[in-house]
């Protein structure tokens, strides 16, 4: 039995049993007697007449399902942007986050990357390119490595290199450069860049850089994060790399920026 089949089975048991209750405490309250069911309307007669039913209007299951997810997706959202408003500080305003573009910007775009996660490198340039156009955006950029300790490695270094000025570059080089960021790579760009070298793999270890990524991961948690890459613009939210995201980014910035966030933000 496939995945799929077994969720219909289950969501046929379920409306067998919700129909069969339903009609059964229907026809004991008209009746006026607890037996009086039985007499008048068996329950495997109930259920050989539900399930004929749906067999023949098997659209219903589809409509039915559809309702429950987005009843799902509803309540999901709403959670989240209850966590987003609980921990708006650290979200959009925490000192251990790196910001691009306007750090003075009306709009808060926050993305959640790995820098070994491909669909995050394809979905460098939308964000860049909304930096370019936008001067009154603000992108916080929150590392949140989950392929390993490569990109650990590679988180580390992205914000060693804010301390000597280099993050955004580093960031950049870290996903257009060929191979597997990690910290062979980074120290390579670190040279590229004419940085202190012996300084930057110091700050590496900074117990403060771990604090950040410490605090990025509970807040993914907290939010709901569940892969990368994840956005936030103000408290509405834009998961992975879908093909049209620069359009998804802009339109929802002029959203924000028009009507504000349902809650903190």
């Amino acid at each position: 039995m496939t995945l799929k089949t077994g969720l219909l089975a289950a969501l046929v048991a379920a409306v067998v049993a919700a129909v069969v209750t339903a009609t059964s405490i229907y026809f004991v309250l008209w009746r006026g007697a607890p037996g009086g069911v039985s007499a008048t309307l068996e329950q495997a007669k109930i259920e050989q007449v539900v399930r004929e039913y749906l067999t023949r209007n098997p659209e219903i299951l589809v409509e039915m399902t559809t309702e429950l997810d987005n009843r799902q997706q509803a309540a999901e959202a709403k959670k989240q942007q209850r966590m987003i408003g609980e921990h708006a500080e650290q979200i959009y305003r925490s000192p251990t986050s790196f910001v691009a573009g306007n750090p003075d910007g009306d709009v808060s775009v926050v993305e959640f990357f790995d820098y070994n996660c491909g669909y995050c490198r394809r979905a460098l340039p939308a964000l860049v390119e909304l930096i370019d156009n936008d001067d009154k955006v603000r992108v916080v950029l929150k590392e949140l490595p989950i392929f390993g300790d490569d990109s650990e490695e590679a988180a580390k270094a992205a914000l060693a290199a804010d301390k000597q000025g280099k993050y955004f570059e580093m960031h950049q080089k870290l996903f257009s450069d060929p191979g597997k960021a990690n910290k062979e790579k980074a120290l390579k760009i670190a040279q590229e860049l004419d940085m202190d070298v012996a300084q930057f793999e110091t700050d590496m270890e900074d117990p403060e850089i771990q604090k950040s990524l410490d605090e990025s991961r509970a807040l993914a948690e907290k939010i709901g994060v569940e892969g990368t890459p994840f956005y936030l613009i103000g408290d509405r939210s834009i998961a992975g790399a879908p093909d049209d995201l620069f359009d998804q980014l802009t339109e929802t910035v002029a959203v924000i920026r028009e009507k504000g966030c349902e809650t903190t933000c």
